[in-house]
Order: structure tokens, then sequence, then C-alpha cells
């Protein structure tokens, strides 16, 4: 099992930057896939990003791609997700996953999950 802790989260304005951080505790790998996914009130948990722990392999929805850069820093246990040129849709609480059942951006099968953090962009 893996333990994740996200922070960073906070309040922008209309096409601010946040970055996101995501440390990780326990067993990872190179067979680790690390993800970030959303939840805005009343919808459901939609992916955002993918990134493989042992290789340069991304994933994005259109909706943030170009926008959002998603990372890891081997040395630190640690994942980023950069988020430029936000919009007031980006709002949600964002959620760090992690998973050993290959590149997904399915969020069932994602089985390690951290608590969360509130990104609220303004207009």
């Amino acid at each position: 099992q893996v333990q994740l802790v996200e922070s960073g989260g906070g309040l922008v304005q209309s096409g601010g930057s946040l970055r996101l951080s995501c440390a990780a505790s326990g067993r990872t790998d190179s067979t680790y896939v690390m993800a970030w996914f959303r939840q805005a009130p009343g919808k459901g948990r939609e992916f955002v990003a993918a990134v493989r722990w042992g290789g340069a392999s991304t994933a994005y929805p259109d909706s943030v791609k170009g926008r959002f850069t998603i990372s890891r820093d081997n040395a630190k246990n640690t994942g980023y997700l950069q988020m430029n040129s936000l919009k007031p849709e980006d709002t949600a609480v964002y959620y760090c996953a992690a998973s050993q059942n290959g590149f997904s951006w399915s969020l069932g099968d994602y089985d390690n999950w951290g608590q969360g953090t509130q990104v609220t962009v303004s207009s």
C-alpha cells in the first residue's frame, strides 16, 4: 500500500497558476502510475492527468491539455501537478492517486488515494 498526501491547493484568480504536490510514502517503484483526479460540487470524479512513476509517459484529457503538466521526482517520492491558465471551471477538490494496474485514466483502476486538496478559481 502507498500513502498519499496532497498539498498546494488554494484560491487563485482566473488565469493564475498553482502547483499541487503529492507526497508518497510506503513502497513505490517503477510499476506504479500516479494520477490526479478532481471532483467539482455535484459532479463525479474525473481524470486530470497521469504519469508513469518509472517513465515519461503522460496522459491528459482535452479539458486540461496544454495548461496542466504532471511530473514526479523519484528522489523525493513526490508527484506534482502544475496548473496554468486556470479557469473557474477548474474549481474542484483535487485528488492524488496511485495504481499498479497499468497506465490508466479509469477511476476504478486506482486503489490508493489521498485526502484531496481544494482548488478554487475565481472569475
